[in-house]
C-alpha cells in the first residue's frame, strides 16, 4: 500500500471518518431525543409562603421574629436591645413553662433585617439547646406573616 512518501516517514495525519462518524451518531440521538425532554418537564416551585389553611398545632414552640428596624421578640415579647444573652434568657424562660418538652424555633424576618440579629437569635437557640429550628423565607418589610 502505497502512502506517498520516504520509506521510513512516520504517517501523521488523522483519519476524519470514523469522527465524523461518531458525530453524526449523536446528531441522530440528539434529534431523536429533543423532542421527548420539552414533554417531561419538571415543574419545581421555589420555597415561599404556602397558601395552604394553618394548622391546629397545640405544641408550644418559640416563635423568633427579627425586623427591619432591629425588633427582636421572642413569643411577642420585645428583646431591647436584641442581645445573644438578653435573647437566651427569654429563650430560657420560655422553656422553662414547659418542662421537658423539646421546643422547636420558628425564626421569621424581614427581608431588610440585618444579619446581625438573626444570627443573635439563632446564637440564643443554640445556648439554649434548641434541637430543632425552621428558618422561614424572608417577607417584604411591613408584611410579616405569623408563624403556624
Amino acid at each position: 500500500m502505497a502512502m506517498g512518501g520516504k520509506a521510513g516517514e512516520t504517517f501523521t495525519e488523522i483519519n476524519v471518518t470514523p469522527l465524523t462518524d461518531v458525530f453524526l451518531v449523536l446528531l441522530v440521538i440528539m434529534i431523536l431525543i429533543a423532542p421527548l425532554v420539552n414533554q417531561a418537564v419538571l415543574k419545581v416551585s421555589p420555597p415561599g409562603l404556602t397558601t395552604t389553611p394553618p394548622q391546629k398545632d397545640d405544641k408550644p414552640k418559640l416563635n423568633a421574629e427579627v425586623g427591619a428596624d432591629g425588633s427582636v421578640t421572642i413569643n411577642d415579647i420585645p428583646i431591647v436591645p436584641p442581645e445573644t444573652m438578653k435573647i437566651m434568657d427569654v429563650m430560657k424562660s420560655e422553656q422553662a413553662k414547659h418542662p421537658g418538652v423539646d421546643m422547636p424555633l420558628i425564626l421569621n424576618s424581614d427581608e431588610d433585617a440585618l444579619q446581625k440579629h438573626v444570627v443573635a437569635v439563632m446564637d440564643a437557640a443554640s445556648g439554649c439547646d434548641i434541637k430543632n429550628m425552621a428558618v422561614l423565607p424572608p417577607h417584604p418589610t411591613g408584611a410579616a406573616p405569623k408563624a403556624r
